[in-house]
């Protein structure tokens, strides 16, 4: 640790703030040739195209002096502050919110990914979060950002330990994009099999045909208590979005009652539904599958908040025909018609979804025989999410101790 050299961030990175659009002016959904990075477009090392807003060209002609370039740096400072990203290629030239900053770097001093992870490290958090300002809207100002103290080694040595985290990150991305392709793939099987070609002779009958029941979940308790003693994790909506993107991390520990726990523990094949939570642009109606591989996922036993239902299929051979099916008609946005609540909280009508709506089944035949078909895409899926799990949890053992000094690096 003697060599290494304390800096302010402000010495070794000129920051840059991005632009709010102009007033009145909108992000729309459809494909320009100008990206739009919002604080929601973060959360893994790379920000990429997918799923990403656009402004026109005539809105990009008033921001167009704020905008990213391939390989830089970004941050969140208002909101969700302390959000790190790189930029990929893809969106060399996209426009930055107001709500993030760029750190255009002295690349004689710093690396650019070494500072990344120091960021993202317990330490950089730290520093961040210290210098947060406000309470009703938390924000981290440029000047505090400029404070940010940063401990760093020899440029070679950066670069090194950048290496070895980025070798690690770089198989991670390479899973997630793999299992991407892989329910592509089943999603573009199912809709040709069951939407585009469906047959004329097949009866409009409710996703009842393949359900045996549906199950209320159970939020628990927080610590043991009384006789809520079976320690768990419990889904919520928020940790089905991210079982389906890889892996639910943040799914909170939770006691519930023994007898509880024989009701709500899902089986072979059955499906979890978010039935309430949703927002103004976030439809409920999210859903996962749940087999033997899901549940080797988890340290514990898994079971449901009561802010969503399992659908217990029939038969396993079922299940991925419901879920695709379901996933479907959630990605036509036939979901925010089936709701209703207030604008905090809205809840979805699962019962009309699953036992009132029709729609063309196939016979059990053709269910069995897609089942067949992309059971091995599935497996696949979650063979990639246990590696996932492995590299990630490497990399975050190694990350404070590289960053720190604690373990050294040849370079």
């Amino acid at each position: 640790m003697s060599e290494w050299k304390k800096y302010k961030l402000g010495e070794i990175a000129e920051i840059k703030g991005g632009k709010r659009l102009p007033k009145g002016e909108l992000l729309v959904d459809y494909e320009t040739p100008h990206p739009y990075i919002r604080v929601t477009d973060m959360g893994k090392k790379w920000v990429r195209k997918s799923g990403l807003q656009f402004v026109t060209p005539k809105v990009q002609k008033t921001i167009s002096r704020y905008v990213v370039n391939s390989g830089d740096v970004i941050l969140s400072i208002v909101g969700s502050i302390g959000l790190v990203g790189r930029i990929s290629q893809e969106l060399d030239g996209a426009n930055l919110t107001e709500n993030c900053v760029k750190l255009l770097t002295n690349k004689t001093i710093v690396n650019d990914d070494f500072l990344f992870y120091f960021l993202i490290s317990d330490e950089g958090q730290y520093e961040i979060e210290k210098r947060n300002v406000g309470s009703t809207q938390p924000k981290l100002p440029l000047y505090n950002i400029k404070d940010i103290d940063i401990l760093l080694p020899s440029l070679s040595e950066q670069t090194a330990i950048a290496s070895i985290l980025s070798s690690l990150d770089d198989k991670i991305d390479l899973l997630h994009r793999q299992n991407a392709t892989l329910e592509k793939m089943a999603e573009t099987l199912f809709r040709q099999w069951f939407i585009e070609e469906a047959k004329e002779e097949w009866e409009e009958e409710t996703f009842e045909k393949w359900i045996l029941e549906t199950v209320g979940g159970d939020w628990g308790k927080g610590s043991i208590e009384d006789e809520f003693t079976k320690a768990v994790y419990c889904l919520r909506g928020t940790d089905i979005a991210d079982l389906n993107n890889g892996l639910p991390n943040k799914t909170p520990i939770r006691f519930i009652k023994e007898k509880k726990f024989q009701s709500i523990s899902p089986n072979e094949g059955d499906l979890i539904i978010e039935v309430s939570g949703g927002t103004e642009n976030q439809s409920t109606g999210r859903i996962c599958y749940i087999n033997n591989q899901v549940k080797a996922l988890f340290d514990y036993p898994l079971v449901f908040s009561n802010f969503c239902r399992m659908i217990r299929i029939k038969k396993p051979e079922y299940s991925f025909f419901v879920y695709c099916y379901i996933q479907y008609l959630y990605n036509q946005d036939e979901f925010f018609n089936l709701e209703n609540g207030s604008s905090g909280i809205k809840n979805l009508d699962y019962k009309t979804l699953l036992f009132d709506l029709k729609y063309k089944m196939p016979d059990e035949n053709f269910v069995i025989k897609f089942h067949n078909q992309v059971k091995s895409l599935f497996q696949k899926v979650n063979q990639n999410k246990t590696q996932i799990r492995t590299l990630s949890a490497l990399r975050d053992l190694l990350l404070p101790k590289l960053m720190s000094g604690e373990i050294t690096v040849k370079f």
